[in-house]
């Protein structure tokens, strides 16, 4: 038994096998579990915290240490499952803020600098920043060059401009520079800060493929890529209908085994037709939607602003593409393409959603405390309570406010109240898109004009290398 007003609970017997519980401090939450020695295989012991980061979710933090070979090591886990979706962060890095920005790395997550192309490989979790990973990358190259100069020169030669430019970037002159971090099971994350704009911070939320469930232990059916965006026949009709449902055979995000993807054309009038994809697993009850546009490449993007004046301007219909940024002044609130997905729904549902999926990153779903992380300082928790409080006086239709629709590729609509006529609420104006944004797009490779020529053109000299041949 511990004494009175000790924290821990003390072993019951001085023989320990590994695994079993040495103690507990009640207070900081720290349990100590004995566990074997990679090094000396003799038992050393383990301690594991539960850590409520803010913006995120919960993660165990893991440390070893033997005190027979003093070998240590650390590394963290997630606490919770793996995610519906993968995700990818990118960031561009321009100054010391963006160098101490957290950074968790799961066990099955890839960081790259992508500015100079180089890949951190798959290893154990951290709770790290920026700077600390840029310094991790720059220790495992440099560390062993001498080696490299003896056995394999080339390779020394090409990783010393590299090894230099870490350096620049250690000593703080090498910005800016871009990284990314990609985790097919989605517990992996890069800090976000207020002051973000732009393409500067982003998120993306990726289906992960057979493969990568397979890799992750989670496919059920070894077949089911073979069904993967297989459509059920449809004899009778020579295009999609508006209106009919088409199912596709499919394998679900959560569980791998097999479901079905609902598609539907719908028009939408004084806009385009869209199709609506929805999943539905009977199996794990894994469920989603989104929407897609139909239609050519247009020639520029479209900017849509509308005011919110009353609740039936909340009542709109609007359709946020996948490749649409929002953003509203008013609302201090930014939205990045690729979050959210494609959405047809009103302005008020749109808001909900925002709502709900950053109240979700910031508080758990059972926080009713607004604790907000076992990090999150008070300044912080009290922004957030001013921002939800005005989003939620947004909904309501308490307060009006400008939201801006920016859609490189004018894929998004909002609707018009009156139509044909001309909206006074409603502010649309085209514009020429950015190389970035052209890049982003993957149009500067695509040539959809002209290329009949060029197949012209090929076919000589394919048949003037027959006859050489």
């Amino acid at each position: 038994m511990s004494a009175e007003g000790d924290n821990t609970t003390q072993p019951e017997s001085q023989f320990q096998k590994p695994g079993d519980l040495v103690e507990r401090n009640e207070d900081t939450g720290v349990m100590q579990v004995e566990s074997m020695c990679m090094n000396c295989h003799d038992n050393g012991v383990t301690r594991l915290l539960l850590l409520r980061v803010p913006f995120f979710r919960d993660i165990i933090l893991e440390s070893f240490e033997c005190e027979h070979c003093h070998f240590k090591n650390n590394s963290i886990k997630s606490a919770g499952q793996i995610q519906e979706k993968g995700a990818k962060y990118t960031l561009d890095v321009e100054n010391e803020t963006d160098m101490q920005r957290q950074v968790i790395r799961s066990d099955t997550s890839t960081f790259k600098v992508e500015t100079l192309g180089i890949e951190m490989p798959k290893g154990d979790g951290q709770l790290t920043t920026v700077e600390g990973v840029i310094q991790t990358i720059y220790e495992s190259l440099s560390s062993e060059q001498s080696l490299r100069k003896e056995q394999a020169p080339e390779l020394h030669d090409a990783l010393v401009p590299i090894i230099d430019k870490l350096q620049k970037i250690m000593d703080r002159d090498g910005y800016p520079f871009t990284i990314s971090l990609d985790d097919p099971t989605g517990n992996s994350w890069i800090a976000p800060t207020t002051q973000d704009s732009g393409n500067k911070y982003k998120r993306r939320d990726y289906p992960r493929t057979h493969e990568q469930n397979e890799e992750l232990g989670i496919a059920g059916d070894p077949n089911a890529v073979q069904n993967e965006g297989v459509a059920e026949a449809e004899p009778e009709d020579d295009e999609i209908v508006s209106g009919k449902v088409y199912s596709l055979p499919a394998e679900c995000p959560g569980c791998s085994k097999d479901c079905f993807v609902n598609m539907k054309k719908v028009d939408i009038p004084y806009f385009k037709e869209v199709f609506v994809w929805a999943t539905a697993c009977e199996h794990c009850g894994y469920r989603t939607s989104e929407v897609k546009t139909g239609g050519e490449v247009p020639e520029k993007g479209k900017r849509i602003t509308l005011s919110i004046e009353n609740e039936v301007d909340l009542s709109r219909d609007i359709l946020k593409s996948d490749t649409c940024a929002l953003h509203s002044e008013e609302l201090e609130v930014t939205v990045q393409p690729g979050t959210l997905g494609g959405r047809f729904t009103t302005v008020e549902g749109l808001l909900t959603e925002i709502r709900d999926q950053l109240h979700g990153q910031i508080f758990d779903v059972d926080d009713t405390t607004g604790a907000g992380g076992d990090s999150m300082a008070s300044s912080d928790k009290d922004k957030w309570e001013r921002f939800f409080k005005r989003l939620d006086s947004a909904i309501s239709g308490e307060m009006k406010f400008v939201i801006t629709l920016e859609d490189p590729m004018a894929n998004s609509y909002v609707q018009d109240l009156c139509a044909p006529a001309a909206d006074p609420q409603i502010k649309t104006e085209e514009y020429t898109r950015t190389d970035e944004e052209e890049e982003e797009l993957g149009l500067k490779d695509m040539k959809v004009e002209g290329y009949e020529e060029d197949e012209k053109d090929d076919k000589p000299a394919e048949g003037a290398a027959e006859q050489t041949s």
